[in-house]
């Protein structure tokens, strides 16, 4: 092992990924503006405290730094999130799932937000797998994942609640961007799931294609999982918009959705109504806060399944 100050010496010498800096969630955030030109002197502390080697290029998602590192001969990556991202219910949704369908967590630095993690292989996610295929697999993730969660667990009926109210107010306050209709069909379907009564199954509320990677061993592990308890079939229109314009026609959309339904043995009308609320909420969030890819995809699902 060499000592800390060449390691921290080699640390500061990564280069920030252009991409990273031109995220949309930079735009408007002044501090995290700041934490990213902070970031070489923090991998450099954070590896001096772990006693790591930088041991490869940097990568990143949407929100978070991914530094590959060891320690000996351990490969592991470090990852940095900026302030605003909760951590604390990060690494506790790691624990309570302990590498069963998810990233194995090793150490957390609260304070610092960063978490030293299983290396994955980070070019190689479940968006370079064909849709029809990627649905197999995250239809066996949901059930990998789905196990008794703690007391006190989010859950996706409260989740539900919260929208009856807020879809009227966000869908009038940025000039009613949806046919009438298609609201109103939003909010009887969330005063429906909000009404059932949530199972105490574990799910993961941010599941997409690529958040999940190939684990060393050929697994297939979700990674930056946010842990609620309810339907499994909660999230799935995220998969949905995130890759829509691989399906250029409705009846490619609809065959994507019987072909998750089947697999992953969820009731089709909840996955419909979660596809319809999912899509409502994104659309009414994306648009103040000037996103332009993604809302008009939500409001695709939505001609399809309102």
């Amino acid at each position: 092992m060499q000592d800390s100050e060449s390691t921290a010496a080699r640390s500061d010498e990564f280069g920030l990924p252009e991409g990273f800096a031109r995220m949309p969630r930079w735009w408007n955030d002044e501090a995290g503006r700041a934490w990213l030109a902070d970031l070489p002197a923090l991998v450099a502390e954070q590896c001096r405290r772990w006693e790591l080697e930088i041991d490869g290029e940097p990568m990143h998602g949407s929100n978070a730094l991914v530094v590959p590192v060891r320690r000996g001969g351990a490969e592991y990556v470090l990852r940095l999130a900026p302030s605003g991202d909760d951590i604390g219910a990060e690494a506790a949704a790691l624990r309570f799932w302990d590498g069963r369908g998810t990233v194995r967590l090793f150490d957390v630095d609260l304070e610092a937000r960063t978490m030293l993690l299983e290396r994955l292989d980070g070019k190689r996610s479940l968006a370079t797998v064909p849709l029809q295929q990627a649905v197999e697999v995250i239809a066996q993730l949901i059930n990998d994942l789905a196990r008794p969660t703690p007391d006190g667990t989010r859950t996706t009926s409260e989740l539900a609640r919260e929208q009856i109210d807020s879809f009227e107010r966000d869908w009038s306050a940025i000039g009613t961007p949806t046919p009438r209709h298609q609201l109103d069909i939003a909010i009887g379907l969330a005063a429906g799931a909000a009404d059932r009564p949530a199972a105490d199954t574990a799910v993961d509320g941010d599941l997409h294609c690529n958040q999940i990677l190939t684990a060393r061993d050929g697994r297939w592990v979700v990674v930056d999982p946010v842990l609620l308890a309810g339907d499994p079939e909660y999230d799935f229109a995220r998969v949905l918009w995130d890759r829509l314009d691989e399906l250029t026609t409705d009846a490619e959309v609809l065959s994507v959705f019987e072909r998750f339904v089947r697999c992953a043995g969820v009731p089709r009308d909840r996955a419909r109504s979660w596809i319809v609320q999912r899509s409502m909420s994104y659309l009414l969030w994306g648009i103040p806060r000037g996103l332009t890819w993604d809302p008009p995809k939500c409001q695709r699902l939505l001609d399809i399944f309102s």
